[in-house]
């Protein structure tokens, strides 16, 4: 890491402590509006720049669901992700995987070395079944 990568300004804390704090997995540009509360005058490029070089420190989690703009993860442990493909929300889950049983036989049957893994569930959240069941009973 470089010396300019590792030092530590306001906009760099602000970014990682609005990510840190977030439980929605929130875009850049939900970042950038947090931000602007704590650090108003702070542009949208130093919010790319400062989600960038926190993903490649390793200090957070990027994203991508689907077509839907980058997402950001506080947690950077492997663990799991729900995924409403109405709404775009993403939960944050721990499914256990038995590596014995699932990962090593893949990794035999296909002479491949696994690094890591996530598992995407694709669905509906609770609020988006509702609202579709109130719409239903509309009609």
């Amino acid at each position: 890491m470089t010396p300019s990568a590792s030092r530590s300004t306001p906009q760099r804390r602000a970014v990682l402590q609005v990510v840190s704090e977030a439980h929605d997995h929130p875009t850049a540009a939900e970042v950038f509006d947090r931000v602007s509360e704590i650090l108003p005058g702070v542009g949208p490029a130093t919010i790319y720049r400062t989600l960038g070089m926190l993903v490649e420190s390793g200090q957070i989690l990027e994203l991508r669901v689907g077509q839907s703009p980058m997402r950001y993860d506080r947690n950077v442990d492997r663990h799991d992700h729900l995924i409403c493909d109405s709404c775009g929300r993403v939960i944050d889950v721990q499914l256990p995987v038995d590596r014995t049983r699932s990962i090593d036989p893949l990794e035999a049957r296909h002479d491949f070395h696994v690094a890591s893994y996530e598992l995407r569930v694709h669905g509906k959240c609770a609020d988006c079944r509702k609202s579709h069941k109130k719409g239903m009973n509309r009609g």
